[in-house]
């Protein structure tokens, strides 16, 4: 057992080494992320690190994809706002247990494969999207709040000590990996910036100026609400919509973090670990979270491949919560403002501009119309949603436009038409338009060797053309379906008639004519 469960988080292709000191890093980039959006939440700040503390853990233990990263994450956070205004922080513990469950269940019916449906294009628009949310969420921290209590641009010198300080972080980070990568190059950045202001004596924000991060261990609590059907129908919106947002983001988090490690992933595992960590921290006073792409992106540029960087990382944050918490709050956001922008740089997919003028034009409107919902919108699950409904009609329009057929006579009289392409809706208007039935001979032939009936509507344009030859008298045959395209007849036979040719060897002569 203990030999088991060794192997399970032992280091592979990595180090310890790596692996630590990546987590460390992600455990200081997940602070003021989780303070930031407890506040946008309106919810507590600790709320936001138990969250990320609870999911970071338990996705890191039992999710999909080793070294992703895991917390409270502003998607969800945009979602809750609502609840928590309109029904209280109680509700939200409740809606995120049921979004767990969701989560759970959309794992156990294997239903993570569909982020395969996602096209380039949309990852392309997402990912970029999200790299530029990224990088102006960061604009918040160069805002200082006067004595009126507004919000206002810094000027002067403080402009110029942070502007000097985050240039410093992102210098470091670019350039010491050039000379040596003993250490993850962030979290030297963050080390060398912190004790710059500390023994320069600079006064610049910091963490701790966002809101204490000190406390104790989470506790187990059963959210305050009544069990009551109304109270169901109140937070299944947001769970449901919660549970999309988290799962969306988590699979292309992890299809992306694939792509870097050159490794794959388990999508239904990743949804069962993310709706078990949400079942758990809504139980412990948790606002609910998914897979963070940007400190899964520093996870990996540090090295961190495995689990035991996410457990270091959930770990690490704990241990600042519990012990280290006055030191935590002396690191300057600059740094981890540096540290933010160089996540945003490296994850926007710079090689998207080369591909303009290489590929079709409906991939770029898809990409940068997924890129515009994403960035004005903030809605990741909507973003990918329009992008790939954009992306398969363009798909079924040029389809549409597949189907042709080739005409002719054989020596005993009968025309054959040798279909081509798919038939389905897209297609059926082109398809009825090849057949003359009033030139046609008394009987003719329709061959689908080179194409395949997908769905309803080409059952039904099928139909209709043996029906205009049935009125004239005339016989229509069919040869060579395929298995699914036979099933789909055989299935439509109450109400669709036809009748295959004596000579096609794959399938049974039909007797009856065409009755309808």
């Amino acid at each position: 057992m203990t030999q088991a469960f060794y192997n399970l988080f032992k280091p592979k292709e990595a180090n310890l080494k790596d692996e630590v000191l990546s987590g460390l890093t992600v455990a200081l980039a997940l602070v003021p992320e989780a303070v930031a959006f407890s506040l946008i939440a309106g919810v507590s700040p600790l709320i936001g690190l138990y969250t990320a503390f609870i999911i970071g853990l338990i996705t890191s233990i039992l999710g999909g994809r080793p070294g992703m990263i895991s917390g409270a994450t502003g998607a969800i956070a945009v979602v809750v706002v609502a609840l928590v205004i309109d029904h209280g922080v109680e509700y939200l513990f409740a809606a995120v247990v049921l979004m767990g469950l969701i989560q759970i269940l959309v794992g156990v019916l294997k239903l993570g494969k569909l982020i395969r449906l996602v096209p380039h294009p949309v990852m392309f628009g997402f990912v970029n999207g999200l790299a530029i949310i990224i990088f102006t969420a960061q604009f918040s921290q160069f805002k200082t709040v006067n004595a009126q209590g507004i919000a206002e641009w810094m000027t002067g010198y403080p402009l110029y000590l942070m502007l000097g300080l985050v240039l410093v972080t992102m210098i470091i980070i670019k350039f010491l990996p050039l000379l040596t990568k003993v250490v993850p190059s962030a979290l030297v950045a963050i080390l060398t910036v912190t004790l710059i202001v500390i023994f320069g004596n600079l006064d610049t924000r910091t963490v701790g100026d966002m809101a204490s991060i000190s406390g104790g261990l989470p506790e187990f609590h059963i959210p305050m609400v009544s069990l009551t059907m109304e109270t169901f129908w109140i937070i299944l919106p947001y769970a449901a919509i919660m549970a999309g947002v988290g799962l969306i983001e988590s699979l292309l988090t992890l299809t992306l973090v694939d792509e870097i490690t050159e490794t794959r992933g388990s999508g239904n595992k990743e949804c069962i670990a993310q709706g078990v960590a949400n079942v758990t921290t809504g139980f412990f006073g948790g606002m609910g979270g998914c897979a963070m792409i940007g400190q899964s992106l520093i996870n990996v540029n540090a090295g961190g491949r495995n689990r035991l960087s996410g457990i270091v990382a959930a770990l690490g944050l704990l241990t600042f919560i519990l012990f280290f918490s006055s030191y935590i709050e002396m690191v300057p956001m600059a740094a981890l403002v540096g540290l933010m922008f160089m996540v945003a740089i490296g994850t926007f997919e710079w090689a998207s501009f080369k591909v303009f003028r290489k590929v079709p034009k409906s991939d770029v409107l898809v990409m940068i119309l997924v890129t515009l919902v994403t960035v004005f919108l903030h809605n990741l699950a909507l973003a990918v949603l329009i992008g790939v409904i954009i992306a398969a009609l363009v798909f079924a329009w040029k389809n549409s436009k597949m189907i042709r057929a080739r005409k002719r006579v054989d020596e005993e009289g009968i025309k054959h038409y040798d279909i081509f392409g798919p038939l389905f809706f897209g297609s059926v208007t082109a398809f009825g338009e090849k057949f003359d039935p009033l030139n046609d001979p008394d009987e003719i032939i329709i061959d689908f060797e080179e194409s395949r009936i997908v769905d309803h509507s080409g059952l039904e344009a099928v139909h209709k053309v043996t029906e205009r030859y049935s009125k004239l008298g005339k016989t229509v045959y069919i040869r060579h379906l395929d298995t699914s395209s036979r099933a789909l007849l055989h299935k439509a036979s109450p109400i669709i008639h036809v009748n295959y040719k004596e000579d096609d060897p794959e399938f049974m002569h039909a007797d009856e004519k065409v009755l309808k």
